[in-house]
């Protein structure tokens, strides 16, 4: 009995691990796949965003979406039951696809630092050293390098050992490893990447730090301190979350190229892999979010996602909105709307409240000399034929839609008297 309460725990324990690594495994993918896709639909639907200096960010978010789709989910596979079922010809595949996006993502950590370190060394020249050329040909050289070293290598057989050229073992997928590729990838991928790294960023530090002593002076120290300790938090973040990712596997691969591809159990080997991966489920938060203009395309983004799922808020603001509208419109249509004096034979009278009155106040000098031409504009000829100066308030009441009939020439203005006012 005790034996098989013993295997019974003992597969019940195995069970439990697999489930908690499946869904590690799986939220991993999941993040890495939904923050980079963020990243690519904030570039594309925000004009601000669209610059040079974006470029290698997008390409940074473009590949680690590729390595989310074509890798991962057969990497997990392969992690979980320790044995590949998808034949050689496609092992070859995912190999390669795997050496190409990693040391593609890596070159591309390394160009942004490139980019960022001319941005702030030499402000007033990064327009001339930094142009779409130089950005294309940069681009072209990261991928160039990451094909040579995975298809080319792999399917050239660049990689293997001599005693495994002929291993037809259909159960494990891994990448062979020999002394000069496991020295020239983890230098050319990774260790010159990183030294340079370390060299850029650390100066971006230095000019930081010397901005925040300049505040320091001029203005208050919070400040200062302040800007200091955003940019310190954020250099280390990009550092260090690059080296914890990357440095245990290409201690690791370098490891194996020297001592054999068995040299590294696969357990460890399993756990530097996807600590590797990370880096690419992190690049989205270090490299984006850190940048105000990410941070506010990402609010505009979620915002309209948002208000689409909420029909009824939107219709409100859609009805709010329209109704502002129309009360401006009519508020501007009464400011804008034509005076309407009343004019009257003998008798004085203001114009009606409410109506705002734009004429300018005349004296009586010059509303003497303006007379005939306010007849002019205010009287028809017909109205003051048949109405004299005696006319009635009722009479002239009645005709008064009748003024702007016909406009009378000045001739026949000057015989007319008229008192406005």
């Amino acid at each position: 009995m005790e034996p098989n309460g013993t295997i019974h725990s003992c597969c019940l324990d195995s069970t439990v691990w697999k489930v908690t690594i499946s869904l590690i495994l799986t939220t991993l993918i999941l993040i890495t796949i939904a923050g980079n896709v963020v990243v690519c639909l904030a570039v594309s639907l925000n004009r601000r965003l669209r610059s040079l200096t974006n470029c290698f960010i997008v390409s940074l978010a473009a590949t680690d979406l590729l390595l989310g789709l074509l890798v991962l989910p057969f990497s997990a596979i392969y992690q979980l039951s320790f044995k590949w079922t998808f034949g050689r010809v496609f092992c070859s595949i995912y190999t390669s696809l795997d050496v190409m996006l990693c040391t593609a993502s890596i070159l591309n950590l390394f160009m942004i630092s490139l980019d960022r370190y001319c941005a702030v060394t030499d402000p007033l020249r990064y327009p001339v050293l930094v142009t779409p050329v130089r950005v294309a040909i940069s681009l072209v050289f990261i991928w160039v390098i990451s094909i040579t070293l995975s298809f080319l290598s792999i399917h050239l057989g660049w990689n293997s050992r001599n005693e495994t050229r002929g291993d037809n073992d259909t159960s494990k997928c891994k990448v062979q490893v020999n002394e000069v590729y496991g020295l020239v990838d983890g230098l050319v991928t990774f260790y010159l990447p990183l030294l340079i790294m370390c060299v850029t960023y650390y100066r971006i530090f230095k000019i930081a730090r010397e901005q925040a002593k300049r505040i320091n002076h001029i203005g208050s120290w919070k400040a200062a301190t302040i800007r200091e300790h955003k940019a310190t938090v954020t250099l280390a973040a990009v550092m260090g979350a690059f080296i914890i990712c990357w440095f245990p596997y290409f201690t690791t691969f370098v490891y194996r190229g020297l001592r054999g591809d068995d040299a590294i159990n696969e357990v460890v080997e399993g756990i530097v892999l996807w600590l590797g991966y990370a880096n690419s489920a992190l690049n989205p938060i270090l490299y984006a979010a850190f940048n105000r203009d990410f941070r506010m395309a990402y609010q505009q983004l979620f915002c309209c996602k948002l208000a689409s799922h909420n029909p009824y808020k939107s219709s409100l603001r859609l009805n709010s909105s329209l109704l502002s509208r129309n009360q401006s419109r009519e508020v501007r249509w009464q400011e804008e709307k034509p005076l309407k004096l009343q004019v009257w034979s003998r008798k004085e009278i203001t114009p009606p409240q409410g109506t705002p009155d734009r004429r300018p106040a005349l004296s009586c000098n010059t509303c003497s000399n303006n007379l005939l031409s306010c007849c002019k504009s205010l009287w028809g000829l017909r109205f003051l034929r048949q109405h004299p100066e005696g006319a009635s308030e009722e009479q002239s009441g009645e005709l008064q839609s009748e003024k702007a009939e016909r406009i009378p020439s000045q001739e026949e203005m000057r015989a007319l008297p008229c008192e406005v006012v």
